[in-house]
């Protein structure tokens, strides 16, 4: 079974977004990202995404992941109500709307995903979750060398229990390191 791999860009202080809930700072090197190792290993190794409500509705269409969407994999969608309208999907790219929680959304996507890992994208909340849950077994963030000094933290409060890691890799791109590490559960 795969892993379950929780993980945002956020700025050198701390934020995922500015304070308007911008991430075009955060990106600024997307076509390189796109191209590189640090996206590429994800998507090989990715058989379904979670992600939570407001992260779904950041595409501008939400029709645009069925053809654009890097993770081309059935996406599990946490949220308090399924959409009026489903967005598009293909033939291997589907959306679950998931209105019972996180550790539902994780079951779903485990199932879905087979051999390969969860890939969970966001929002800070639902990663936050999933941390407080014991239900992640990697955590990647990636730094953006930018000071927002403003915006939406990730870890905006401490975590209880807290969470204890191990660095697995730093990996660099020409702008960005990501850093990523294994969280050791308590036995």
């Amino acid at each position: 079974m795969g892993k379950v791999i929780v993980g945002m860009t956020m700025s050198l202080d701390g934020f995922v977004c500015d304070p308007s809930g911008s991430l075009t700072r955060l990106y600024a090197d997307f076509d390189e990202l796109r191209d590189s190792e640090l996206l590429q290993e994800p998507i090989r190794t990715t058989g379904a995404v979670v992600m939570g409500r407001r992260t779904f509705a950041m595409a501008d269409d939400p029709d645009m992941y069925a053809d654009n969407y890097e993770f081309q994999v059935p996406i599990f969608v946490v949220t308090h109500q399924a959409p009026q309208q489903w967005p598009k999907q293909n033939d291997r790219l589907t959306f679950t709307f998931v209105t019972d929680g996180i550790e539902t959304a994780i079951v779903q996507a485990k199932a879905a995903a087979g051999e390969k890992d969860v890939t969970v994208v966001g929002g800070p909340d639902v990663i936050r979750q999933c941390l407080q849950f014991g239900l992640a077994d990697e955590l990647h963030i990636d730094i953006m060398p930018v000071l927002l000094g403003r915006g939406l933290r990730l870890f905006a409060q401490p975590h209880d229990p807290p969470v204890e890691l191990e660095k697995i890799k730093v990996v660099e791109t020409r702008t960005r390191t990501g850093l990523l590490f294994r969280i050791i559960h308590p036995s």
